[in-house]
């Protein structure tokens, strides 16, 4: 065989299954599958590190657009320097700014994209679920505007949402626009969307992170180098763009030790039930909303009247509010305070999101839970004054593990408080109750906050990210050794009569065929044989029409499901490598199916090891002498 079709004889890099299959991929245009790295990945890079210096410049571009609006809304000055509600002097007409900002992005989901209301991640989600990762172009546009016009007239969001999604939209409207495959859309989808949040917070490690646990639904080099390259340059870009301090700067903390660490274990399981009751509640209000006998354009504007009146009564609660979160760690924030963005920033965020306005979730969250992680330390600090409790350290631990338990970002949310915090003696806490809280709110409720939306649509996103068993099974594992093989010099008519006769051996509906010397002819189904009229005089090799497809035992199932797919096989001949024409076993549907079945047991993902003795092969000789060599 020439050198080009020896090459083709492979669907992956390396040895080919059979030299024979070569002209077979050829004529029946099988793709080879690429292989986990190569040189397309340095292609995928080299995109990712444009997109993220695009999106970090977009992200500037999205909080110097709420800064305007704030501004314009609340003070009536037209100037981009960061700004906040809380000193506004509008009085009752406060209560106007928010619906204002409610009816401008209904308006613009309602004639723009339905796709911008909500806070992103889920959305994102279910593209890369259901729809390959095509997300339409103008989401890119549209969901930094409308989050923009959100946020800046007192929407109780973050901007981080908003560029996660405006970045996962960019992502993957450059993938569209490059032809890539669906695989490579996800990576890019991915890729922007973290490379926004790095680019916002300056935390490169936990975008990653929240890559694998929330968007990718794999862990795979060939996914991780061009997100981790988006990320650094994300993370990069908001050095550059805003400096290399700490996004939540806090004064720094001691060595957690003693009874304090049993205590913060504790305060993580209130949490784990805190973040299950606030996303309840949170698709209970939504529920709500759909109940109203109104057009859902006019949601947001319901859901910005009741953020008016709370931002009237505690301004503090409007806007995005990254302040107040560090006013939080700082452990100085007053009872009054802490209370006031514990329960009224929450009524306020969940009615608000419950709406189907456009923001984000994670910095509400993380003031919520900062907020009520400050209230429970200073409780434990009143009562059980001996165990060390430190105030800024429980703020901290109710902001990540809030968000670790309504989200299901288990390391994400340690790695976050960690990378925005720049607090190294908080990480053994965090990773105790965020752990905590994550399992609390397992038991608490089926979906997080990020998959209740789209699993009600009916997507299922996966529960663990295990490696696929395709790829992890061996042929030498699942092939059947108990197999009758016909003997290609045995004549057509005694084939025919011997199926007639009914007996166990004939019930196999596809049988290989072998030569009198040993070495495998063919496969040939029970069915041929039955439609053949010829002479029954002749041998039951001619009946054989191309060569053999074969398998080698070190195989993995993929490379067999691949072939009988594709090829439309019902059984694949194993053959040793060393004696590629000598069968050792088969490899059937059923077998796959069987494996299937067994891998969802732990301790029997093994079905059994295929002997590479003779002894369970069954030649049908039909009255012929075959030679064994």
């Amino acid at each position: 065989m020439p050198k080009d079709n020896i090459e083709q004889s492979s669907t992956t890099e390396g040895l080919p299954i059979a030299p024979s299959f070569g002209p077979t991929l050829v004529a029946e245009n099988i793709a080879k599958q690429k292989p986990l790295i190569g040189s397309r990945i340095l292609y995928l890079c080299a995109i990712a590190v444009g997109m993220a210096i695009i999106i970090g410049f977009i992200a500037r571009l999205l909080i110097w657009l709420i800064a305007l609006i704030t501004n314009i809304s609340f003070y009536g000055r037209f100037s981009a320097n960061e700004s906040s509600p809380v000193g506004n002097h509008l009085g009752l007409w406060v209560i106007i700014v928010p619906v204002i900002g409610g009816i401008i992005v209904g308006i613009m989901a309602r004639f723009g994209s339905k796709a911008i209301r909500g806070h992103g991640i889920p959305e994102a989600m279910e593209q890369v679920l259901t729809n390959e990762s095509r997300i339409k172009p103008i989401i890119t546009f549209l969901k930094p505007i409308s989050s923009a016009f959100s946020i800046g007239t007192g929407g109780p969001f973050g901007a981080e949402g908003p560029i996660i999604a405006t970045g996962g939209a960019f992502g993957s409207m450059i993938g569209q626009l490059l032809r890539t495959t669906a695989d490579e859309r996800k990576i890019l989808l991915t890729a922007g969307a973290t490379a926004g949040m790095a680019a916002i917070f300056g935390s490169p490690v936990a975008a990653v992170l929240l890559a694998i646990e929330l968007l990718l639904f794999e862990f795979s080099a060939r996914s991780i180098i061009p997100i981790a390259i988006a990320c650094f340059t994300g993370a990069s870009m908001h050095w550059l763009l805003v400096g290399d301090q700490p996004f939540f700067s806090m004064p720094a903390v001691g060595v957690t030790s003693g009874w304090s660490l049993p205590a913060y274990i504790i305060l993580g399981a209130i949490m784990g039930i805190a973040s299950g009751a606030a996303t309840r509640l949170v698709y209970g209000i939504e529920d709500a909303f759909e109940k109203l006998p109104i057009h859902w354009m006019w949601w947001p504007a319901l859901g910005g009247l009741v953020v008016g009146i709370i931002g009237y009564f505690a301004p503090m609660t409007m806007g995005v509010g990254y302040d107040n979160i560090k006013v939080i760690l700082s452990g100085n924030a007053t009872i009054q305070v802490l209370l006031i963005l514990c329960i009224l920033k929450f009524v306020s965020w969940a009615v608000a999101l419950g709406s189907g306005t456009s923001g984000g979730t994670l910095a509400p969250l993380f003031t919520i839970g900062g907020a009520l992680g400050a209230l429970i330390g200073l409780l434990f600090q009143t009562w059980f004054p001996h165990l060390g409790i430190d105030i800024r350290v429980a703020a901290l631990i109710g902001m990540a593990a809030i968000f670790a338990g309504a989200s299901r970002a288990l390391l994400t949310s340690i790695v976050f408080a960690f990378e925005t915090t720049q607090q190294p003696n908080a990480v053994l806490p965090l990773l105790g109750a965020c752990t905590v809280a994550y399992l609390v709110s397992f038991f608490m409720m089926k979906h997080s906050i990020m998959t209740e939306k789209i699993e009600r649509r009916g997507v299922k996103t996966p529960s663990s990210y295990v490696p696929d068993i395709m790829d992890t099974v061996t042929v030498n594992d699942i092939a059947e050794m108990d197999v009758h093989v016909l003997s290609a010099e045995n004549t057509i008519g005694s084939v025919k009569k011997w199926l007639l006769s009914g007996k166990h051996d004939t019930q196999q509906p596809v049988f290989p065929v072998v030569h009198d010397n040993g070495d495998l002819s063919g496969v040939i189904s029970s069915r041929d044989i039955y439609n053949y009229n010829g002479d029954p005089e002749n041998q039951l090799g001619i009946l054989l029409k191309n060569n053999p497809i074969t398998i080698y035992p070190d195989n993995t199932m993929r490379i067999a499901v691949d072939i009988m797919l594709k090829l439309n096989q019902d059984i694949i001949p194993v053959v040793n490598r060393d004696l590629p024409n000598r069968i050792i076993g088969i490899i059937t549907q059923k077998s796959l199916m069987t494996a299937y079945r067994q891998s969802f047991d732990e301790n029997n993902l093994k079905l059994r090891s295929l002997s590479i003795k003779r002894g369970g092969i069954k030649i049908i000789l039909l009255g012929r002498k075959l030679l064994v060599r």
